[in-house]
């Protein structure tokens, strides 16, 4: 838990904005270590405050979850995300489009379904959708640029459900929010639950907003959660991902596929999930999460692996709250900032101590680390250029999982003398600057430094 100055610090900001912003009720969650250090809520739902099982719209944080039961099925070998999105719904005029595109609004489509206005009418099956789909659909080259789409993720969600054979809530729910303990987790409101409201602009009244079962286009933002629910999910982007996907998996989902802003990269996208880049009190953090967002309804979630804490809000108001998530993670940073873990010694194997210090790109020093679990770490002495980390393969090499060297492979060459040099993806790295005892490509001039 947080302390009560800290507590009392978030519990100031959240009522100021329920008050300064008008929102009939306002909930926020810190989710710090996988637990809930702090919950706090203003106004009524009701005659009563509500409470961490009241239920709220989460609009497109309903995405998070549709993108993780597509991964589950790559993981499987079920699909590729460079699969075409004929390959397993055909019949559309979007075939095309890849997987991962859909998954990071790359595809190009437009950015809602054809007819009314989506979130405010009743939804039609998955099949009139897609018959309704014509050239028009498609608004941008596939791959050329990030344009958001509701209708991308209509057609994941069919997607899911034709390879599961399972409606994709059905899946989402057995796959993804059981297993998570995410029991209140519902595609329909049950009671406790937030009315959605839309505030005058000019006059402290209310009108109620319409909430129906959006058919086709429910995997676009139709879930209800509470804030309950809404944290373990938080956890879950943080990295406790239980049984229900690998690390790695999500790790790739939290990666950037594309940038909303140009140069500035403040907002991008992954698979499935959204990503910032916030500087506040406890210096730059990259988030990743949803926000979300119906009629008479906003929500956001946002997790910092880099620490394991997450924020999350919920409010039940067409619009108008302003940006909640990074403030209380700013307040949570000046009052308690995170210590570093405690260094510790841990034992190394011989033949990577050898390994260890001063290596040479031609006259470039770089130095070389090892990492826990025989992992290594290359990069340049002064820190600009290219570094990357390297987890051990079984067959004695090492695939680089980061930087310029992801997926490349790292060899040690040995002669019986010793190590001899380090062979990364043809790049020759020697103990002494352009060894003439080394295999340099294009070979060292003989009359050597001059």
């Amino acid at each position: 838990m947080v302390s009560e100055g800290t507590a009392r610090a978030l519990l100031a900001k959240l009522a100021a904005e329920q008050a300064e912003s008008r929102v009939p009720s306002l909930v926020a969650a810190i989710v710090r270590g996988g637990v809930v250090a702090w919950f706090g809520a203003r106004g009524r739902v009701g005659d009563e405050p509500p409470t961490p099982d009241t239920q709220y719209r989460i609009g497109s944080i309903t995405k998070t979850f549709v993108a993780t039961a597509v991964m589950r099925l790559r993981d499987e070998g079920r699909l590729d995300l460079l699969d075409p999105f004929g390959k397993h719904v055909p019949g559309t005029p979007l075939g095309d489009v890849t997987v991962a595109q859909l998954l990071s609004h790359t595809g190009g489509l437009t950015a809602e379904s054809p007819g009314q206005w989506w979130e405010r009418t009743p939804g039609t099956p998955a099949a009139d959708l897609l018959a309704a789909l014509g050239p028009e659909t498609a608004r941008h080259r596939p791959g050329r640029r990030y344009h958001y789409s509701n209708l991308g993720y209509a057609l994941l969600g069919e997607l899911v459900a034709r390879k599961r054979s399972a409606p994709w809530e059905q899946v989402v729910r057995e796959e993804i929010l059981l297993p998570l303990g995410m029991r209140d987790t519902t595609p329909r409101p049950r009671p406790p639950h937030a009315t959605g409201y839309a505030v005058h602009p000019w006059a402290d009244v209310l009108l109620p907003e319409p909430e129906n079962d959006h058919g086709a286009m429910a995997p676009a933002g139709q879930m209800w959660s509470t804030p309950a629910d809404l944290a373990r999910w938080a956890a879950f982007l943080a990295g406790d991902t239980g049984e229900v996907l690998r690390p790695a998996t999500l790790a790739e989902m939290r990666e950037p596929a594309t940038v909303e802003d140009g140069d500035a990269w403040a907002r991008g996208y992954g698979l499935g999930l959204q990503l910032a880049r916030h500087t506040g009190p406890g210096g730059p953090r990259r988030l990743a999460g949803h926000t979300g967002s119906m009629p008479g309804f906003l929500a956001t979630v946002w997790a910092d692996p880099a620490d394991g804490v997450a924020v999350l809000w919920m409010a039940n108001t067409t619009s108008g709250v302003r940006p909640l998530d990074t403030a209380l993670l700013d307040i949570l940073a000046e009052h308690e900032p995170p210590l570093p873990a405690e260094w510790r010694s841990s034992p190394v194997d011989e033949d990577l101590l050898e390994l260890t210090g001063p290596w040479y790109w031609g006259p470039a020093p770089y130095v070389l680390r090892v990492l826990p679990r025989r992992g290594l770490s290359l990069g340049p002495v002064n820190g600009r250029g290219r570094a990357s980390r390297f987890a051990p393969n079984a067959d004695g090499t090492w695939v680089g999982l980061d930087g310029y060297y992801a997926g490349e492979t790292l060899r040690v060459v040995r002669s019986p003398g010793g190590v001899t040099h380090l062979d990364l993806n043809t790049f020759v790295f020697t103990r002494e600057p352009y060894d003439p005892a080394a295999p340099v490509p294009g070979g060292v001039d003989p009359d050597g430094w001059r």
